[in-house]
């Protein structure tokens, strides 16, 4: 039972681990994927650029060597020719097999590899080209491209029929010669321009992806940022939340600790502290101690129950704390027996204070389903004047006092102040009334 229970205890804190740290885990996720997803457009965006520096540099290169063999018709400047326009014919042969539906990605592989783009850059190629060509800076750059393939195939067909014009020997139309060497010209302003045209665009395009990535990834990384505070604040206020409650628990058991529950008044633990307390710390003025013991209480509870005995002794309670100071402290010290600590009190005020209670007591009626009784107290005083005294010895003395009250006749105080003892009050005692 006790395994099952750790097991339980340690996969919910498992939970509540995986719970709090989720959120991180996600946006840290989300940083490294947009990461990730920005080289991949930088990477291809790239071999764009590259691409078309060797499409253009193989179209002039074709134009170069075509000219050269128009007016040598050496054959080895024939073959550069093709070899330098094999190279953007193959990259129109990828443009065409992913324009085509459905797209034809092995034939983009081989023209994109005839065209002199590496290996590694090849998928990228092609992943660009299928899912963004119709991003604005993209299609512009395509239109471009796709602008010279007319070009490429009137250079094609140039070849071939300077080619069969040379196979009787050179040219010695010079006008001839003219007409060709000035297309030629035009062919490569025109391969010059749309080229210049192409690279403009996929920079300014290049440009402007480096800045949206970038924005997007300082986004997520303030979101991250903020998401981390916004669960420190809740952590931390969860743990303030905590320290409270604790506070407020760890003060309601010392509440409970120090205090009757039925009464609300301080218990005999916390009245033997207190006491102690001022014995060590008492001045030049007396300390006072009242201990009071009701007279009546056992006819409460043995005619009415025990609730009506514990409403009585609430009641007493909050007679008692009227009109006190808010340095002196009322108890209840067990069953019917009150006590008072009443610091910084002369003698004679501490007597008076004690023949107030006596009075307010004995007017005092405690009403009980339409039965009304009289309560009275037997209350003994001790006054304090030196501090070497004992705990023990002064709650002796005024306790000895308060028996010797009761023992005299009841609803009376006793003063015990180290002299013999003298009875301060005596009043007739009053007996229960039935209403």
């Amino acid at each position: 039972m006790f395994r099952r229970t750790a097991t339980s205890a340690k996969e919910r804190s498992f939970l509540h681990v995986i719970k709090l740290v989720s959120p991180f885990v996600m946006v840290v996720v989300l940083q490294a994927a947009i990461a990730g997803f920005s080289l991949d457009v930088m990477s291809s965006v790239r071999a764009y650029v590259a691409g078309e520096a060797m499409w253009s540099r193989s179209q002039k290169n074709a134009v170069y060597f075509l000219n050269l063999y128009l007016h040598s018709g050496e054959a080895s400047q024939f073959a550069q020719y093709q070899t330098s326009l094999a190279i953007p014919i193959g990259d129109e042969y990828a443009r065409w097999a992913l324009e085509r539906d459905p797209v034809d990605v092995e034939t983009a592989r081989i023209g994109f590899l005839q065209g002199g783009n590496h290996p590694d850059d090849v998928p990228g190629l092609i992943w660009l080209f299928r899912y963004f060509n119709q991003v604005s800076f993209l299609r512009e750059a395509i239109r471009e491209w796709a602008a010279t393939d007319p070009m490429l195939l009137e250079l094609s067909v140039f070849g071939e029929v300077i080619r069969s014009e040379l196979k009787n020997g050179p040219i010695r139309d010079s006008d001839r010669l003219q007409v060709l060497s000035t297309r030629l010209s035009e062919l490569n302003r025109q391969f010059t321009g749309h080229a210049e045209r192409f690279s403009t665009v996929l920079g300014e395009g290049s440009r402007a992806i480096t800045v949206t990535l970038t924005c997007i990834n300082v986004v997520t990384a303030v979101t991250l940022i903020l998401l981390l505070i916004w669960h420190t604040r809740r952590l931390v206020l969860q743990r303030q939340e905590f320290e409270d409650a604790l506070h407020a628990e760890k003060e309601r058991l010392a509440y409970q600790a120090s205090h009757d529950w039925l009464t609300g008044l301080s218990n005999r633990r916390a009245f033997e502290a207190r006491l102690q307390s001022e014995l060590d710390a008492i001045g030049p003025d007396s300390l006072g101690l009242i201990l009071i013991d009701l007279d009546q209480f056992k006819n409460v509870n043995d005619s009415c129950g025990h609730l009506a005995g514990d409403r009585l002794l609430y009641q007493i309670a909050q007679l008692l704390q009227q009109d006190r100071r808010p340095h002196d402290l009322v108890a209840r010290l067990g069953g019917d027996e009150f006590g008072l600590i009443l610091p910084r009190c002369p003698p004679s005020n501490a007597v008076d204070v004690a023949e107030r209670l006596r009075r307010s007591l004995e007017l005092f009626n405690f009403i009980w389903d339409d039965r009304c009784f009289a309560v009275t107290a037997s209350i003994g005083v001790a006054c304090i004047a030196d501090g070497g005294a004992a705990l023990e010895d002064v709650m002796r003395r005024a306790d000895a006092a308060c028996y010797r009250a009761k023992d005299k006749g009841r609803n009376r105080i006793q003063v015990d102040s180290g002299r013999p003892d003298v009875v301060v009050v005596a009043s007739r005692p009053r007996e229960a009334a039935r209403a």
